[in-house]
């Protein structure tokens, strides 16, 4: 079985003042980090999906072995990331494990409970961080179709998977799971 680690990072991050996928702060950069996360979190390989500054963005994945994938309509949110990216994995993928860049705290650990819920092309599995839904997400080839013809703006696969039934993997004891939409003190 192969599971695809799977990372969004094309938003231009305008909360953030920059792509998200150009963010370092003292643990270093968000892009490597989720990459490394996906990859030593037990995932058969990694895909980056990028948009926004891509050009910059593709320079910090140099010698780290993994597929990039430019999403051209990235300023539709993260729904076209997601079709980008779940529209360029090859045929003998099971499933994606689906990751954000601005997730900075959510580590291989957290990877490898939601690779360790990923049971063939049926899976759907989504963390939990003490019983509130976020991110990585599982999802099966087999419901690819359905969430790349759902997915709209910045809610990707949250209404596929609120409208289908599907394991919750808690992961609170592990990471927060919360975006970082600015640097600095937290508000």
């Amino acid at each position: 079985m192969t599971v695809q680690g799977l990372l969004l990072a094309a938003g231009a991050g305008t909360r953030m003042g920059m792509p998200k996928a150009l963010v370092s702060d003292d643990a270093g950069s968000w892009l490597v980090r989720g990459v490394r996360a996906l990859d030593d979190g037990g995932c058969s390989g990694v895909t980056v999906v990028l948009g926004a500054r891509s050009a910059e963005a593709v320079g910090l994945l140099d010698g780290l072995g993994v597929d990039v994938v430019i999403a051209s309509d990235w300023e539709e949110g993260m729904s076209a990331s997601l079709r980008a990216g779940l529209r360029s994995l090859p045929s003998d993928v099971d499933s994606a494990l689906v990751l954000l860049v601005d997730l900075p705290d959510v580590s291989a650990d957290v990877v490898g409970r939601l690779v360790a819920a990923a049971d063939g092309p049926d899976s759907l599995a989504r963390a939990t961080y003490d019983g509130t839904p976020g991110h990585p997400v599982v999802i099966g080839r087999h419901h690819w179709a359905e969430v790349c013809a759902t997915a709209t703006g910045d809610r990707g696969a949250r209404d596929y998977l609120d409208a289908h039934e599907h394991l919750t993997v808690e992961c609170g004891d592990l990471a927060s799971g919360r975006d970082v939409d600015a640097l600095g003190p937290e508000k």
